[in-house]
């Protein structure tokens, strides 16, 4: 499991098929298709929604035990809207908890513990530091 200051990382190729990837991490893989792919697999921006309500879920269950708070169940609905003005990023990203089994003041205290200590959500929240490094590569030479 990773902890503070470990470096985790993906990769993530392209595919004979224009707009598909093939995504590992660790030893599982997947597959991500862009907006303008063939839509058939999850898109990057699902992807991202769908790494904040894995982490949020984990988060509030791993609190709810610690706290014998009584937690039956929980849902995470995660939406984005992309700007209109700036297409090159989302205007809001909403997060919805359903905490099943616990009172609303214990599901309130349980998503603070979330916000508190989630780095997907603080790093959204907050705006990261990305940084972005490029190599090109010559083309294989045809075997003869």
């Amino acid at each position: 499991m990773p902890t503070a200051g470990d470096i985790v990382s993906i990769i993530g190729r392209t595919t004979d098929t224009q707009g598909r990837f093939l995504v590992t991490a660790r030893s599982n893989h997947f597959v991500s298709d862009a907006r303008t792919g063939p839509a058939e697999a999850v898109q990057a921006g699902e992807l991202l929604l769908s790494s904040l309500a894995s982490c949020s879920l984990s988060n509030v269950q791993v609190h709810a035990q610690e706290r014998a708070s009584g937690l039956t169940g929980a849902q995470a609905h995660v939406a984005y809207e992309r700007d209109p003005q700036d297409p090159t990023r989302y205007a809001c990203i909403r997060l919805d908890l359903r905490l099943n089994g616990v009172t609303q003041e214990e599901a309130e205290s349980l998503a603070g513990l979330f916000t508190e200590s989630c780095p997907i959500y603080n790093t959204l929240r907050r705006g990261g530091n990305v940084v972005i490094a490029v190599r090109a590569e010559a083309p294989a030479l045809p075997a003869v």
